[in-house]
């Protein structure tokens, strides 16, 4: 009969004795100490809780929020539906339709060829800016704006109403 506790598979098995403990170590004396010492130490800190709704956190230059789509100088959408930034995303949270241009809306989108629906799950992105950087159009911009918190996962699958720059944001 084989003593399978003596098989080793890896070939790397090694033998462990326990030795004895003292009797501070039983007790978990030393131990107690070390850690009531580290939260004194930490209790005499100074402190590094912000008071959020009075002081405003500084973030750092490179930080990247909300995304925008963006309007051309005659306020004619920039995005033509190419469907870069949606491949470019590691997170897969875009998505779009494609449409044609009709009669009419030429003052509304810059090409003959626009997103009819532009959809970002909130949930999904990992405000990389990879979609920004594929853009060739720079449609698509990561701005300073924290995302709102929202109750339902609905509220964060933004859409064009919520991307869409306003007019009266334009920069001429």
């Amino acid at each position: 009969m084989t003593d399978f506790a003596s098989i080793s598979l890896s070939g790397k098995k090694i033998n462990v004795s326990r030795k004895e403990m003292t009797f501070s170590e039983k007790i978990f004396l030393p131990s107690i100490i070390k850690g009531m010492g580290i939260t004194l130490k930490h209790f005499f800190r100074k402190k590094v809780t912000i008071q959020y709704p009075e002081v405003k956190r500084e973030f750092s230059p490179v930080y990247r929020g909300q995304h925008i789509l963006m309007r051309d100088e005659n306020g004619a959408e920039r995005c033509t539906a190419c469907g870069l930034c949606a491949v470019a995303c590691p997170a897969e949270a875009i998505t779009m339709k494609a449409a044609e241009r009709k009669k009419g809306e030429e003052h509304l989108y810059r090409e003959e060829k626009y997103a009819s629906t532009y959809e970002i799950n909130m949930l999904r992105c990992i405000y990389c800016g990879l979609c920004e950087e594929a853009c060739p159009k720079e449609a698509i911009f990561l701005t300073e704006k924290l995302v709102n918190p929202e109750y339902e996962r609905g509220g964060f699958i933004y859409g064009k109403d919520k991307l869409v720059m306003k007019p009266e944001q334009q920069v001429k």
